[in-house]
Formats: C-alpha cells, sequence, structure tokens
C-alpha cells in the first residue's frame, strides 16, 4: 500500500471544523490552543468573516494539518503529499517545509494579498463539466476579454478564471459547443489567472522572508502535477497566476505506484476528484471523528 495526502482547498471551510476532532484527540488539541484566536473563528465562525480569503486561508491550514498530524500520529504515514491551491501550503507545513508558525504567517499574508489583488465584482470564475481541455483552451483563446484556465481538477471538470467579459463572452461558447454545464463559481475573485501576476511579486516578498528546508514527503505541486526539483519560493510565486493541475497530479501519483488517496480537512470535494480521474485505487477523506475512525480501521 503506497499512500498520499491530499490537502483540500478553499471554499470546503466550514463553522465548528475540527471542533470535535480538538474535543477528543490531544494531538489536536495542543495544536489549536497555540493559535487560540484561529481556533475560535473555526470552531464559532461567524461564517461571513471565516468565508473571507483573509480568514478562510489560515483557517484552512491550521485544521488540514492538525488533522494530518492525528493521521501520522495514528501511523497512517503517506509517501507522497499534494494539495489544491491552498492546500498546497497545507501540505508543505505537514511536510515541515516552514515551521508551523512561518506557515501560518505566510498563508495569512498569502490571503490577504489574494483578498486584495482584485478590484471586487470585476473578475469571476466558472465551472465548466464535460468538456475536455484541448477544446476549452481552443475556444477561449479567441473570446473578447481575459479568459484563462485556473484548474484541471479531474476528468470532465474545469474551471476558468478571467475578467467578466472574458467568462461572461467564452460561457455561452463553451455551452454551444457541447459542455454539458457551465457553472459560474461563489468567489471573490480571478485566482491562478495572470491577473494575478502583480500579486504573486508581492506574495514572493512574503515567502523571502522565512526559511525553507526539503519536505520531509514528496510533494507533486499545483504548477506541473508532478514532482520538481525548482525552487520552493519560485514555485509558489507561480502557483497563485498560473493553472492547478490536479488532474495531472492524481495521474502522476497512480503512476507512481500510489493506490490509497486520503483527503485530510473539510468537504469531500478531493476525493471525488479521485473517483471521477481515477480506477483500481483506494480513496478516503477525513472530516470527521466517524470518517477518520472508519479509515484508521480500513488501513492499518
Amino acid at each position: 500500500m503506497k499512500i498520499a495526502f491530499l490537502f483540500a482547498g478553499q471554499g470546503s471551510q466550514a463553522v465548528g471544523m475540527g471542533k470535535d476532532f480538538y474535543d477528543k484527540y490531544d494531538v489536536v488539541k495542543n495544536i489549536y490552543d497555540q493559535f487560540p484566536e484561529i481556533r475560535d473563528l473555526c470552531f464559532n465562525g461567524p461564517a461571513e468573516v471565516l468565508n473571507q480569503t483573509e480568514y478562510a486561508q489560515k483557517a484552512m491550514l491550521l485544521t488540514s494539518y492538525s488533522l494530518a498530524m492525528l493521521a501520522k500520529e495514528n501511523n497512517i504515514i503517506p509517501e507522497y503529499v499534494c494539495g489544491l491551491s491552498l492546500g498546497e501550503y497545507s501540505a508543505l507545513a505537514f511536510s515541515n517545509a516552514w515551521k508551523l508558525d512561518d506557515a501560518i504567517e505566510i498563508i495569512k499574508n498569502r490571503g490577504k494579498i489574494m483578498q486584495n489583488a482584485l478590484p471586487l465584482g470585476t473578475t469571476k470564475m466558472a465551472a465548466v463539466i464535460g468538456m475536455d481541455r484541448e477544446k476549452i483552451l481552443e475556444i477561449i483563446k479567441g473570446v473578447d476579454g481575459i479568459c484563462e484556465i485556473a484548474n484541471y481538477n479531474c476528468t470532465g471538470q474545469i474551471v476558468i478564471t478571467g475578467d467578466n467579459k472574458g467568462v461572461d463572452n467564452a460561457m455561452p461558447l463553451l455551452q454551444e459547443a457541447g459542455a454539458k454545464r457551465v457553472i459560474p463559481l461563489n468567489v471573490s475573485g480571478a485566482f491562478h489567472s495572470s491577473l494575478l501576476i502583480p500579486a504573486s511579486k508581492e506574495l514572493r516578498k512574503v515567502l523571502d522572508k522565512f526559511e525553507n528546508k526539503t519536505p520531509d514527503y514528496k510533494v507533486v505541486y499545483n504548477v506541473s502535477g508532478k514532482e520538481e526539483s525548482k525552487n520552493l519560493n519560485d514555485l509558489l510565486e507561480k502557483q497563485i497566476c498560473n493553472s492547478v493541475y490536479f488532474e495531472d497530479t492524481l495521474k502522476y501519483l497512480k503512476d507512481n505506484g500510489v493506490d490509497t488517496f486520503v483527503e485530510i480537512g473539510p468537504g469531500k470535494t478531493l476525493s471525488g476528484f479521485v473517483r471521477k480521474t481515477l480506477t483500481d485505487v483506494k480513496s478516503y477523506a477525513i472530516t470527521d471523528i466517524e470518517s477518520f475512525e472508519k479509515t484508521l480501521s480500513e488501513l492499518k
């Protein structure tokens, strides 16, 4: 059995996340108690604050890190780790690329930078269901306005990103060309687009303030969908304004012998991507105590 941990991305956060683990497991309690302000936001909300990018990112990282450390304490040990966008930082924090305090400080700044990067209401994202990437790229290349691919999530699900003009022009064209559905997403801006290049430069200044080291686990990166030997800060600077190759990541992991995928953090989005993309593998999601105990019993 070869295990990969998949760390959840922004959008999976929910008020109360981690509280059941906190009440039952000392390892989780001890981690949350180091950051009382984030802990209280995770457990009590309010949702309108927790869902703001600035706050959601640090809350998700702390929760995901705590659950991964609980899994590790119970001898669920990955060979590979990866995450979806924000989740990549959780994967790197768990892998000791940074000290936890530093990871929280970095992600706090990343959240602020992303939240303030684009004027509210001027950009958007949409999920395209049931169309292959080459066809989408061909269609969006010709639209008036900015429209790019943000996420290659899984087989049959790709997210486009850009300014309102570009995405609004692309959506009907994609439907006419055979997409099963094109769904506008409830996000605050065009993440993973070239519109965030200035934000990426700002993020780089933050990243360069903190020491990082070689991760303890093999990391598969968003920017390429494979392992990388490049400078970590180069990869993370690029990640914020480039496509996330998550489908490619999953295929790379399977090609390298991973047969067991464990999603870490609130929600079950990533384990859903595994089921849509891969066959002959097992997937689990550690989201609450029941799912954790089930995963534990099946993997021991």
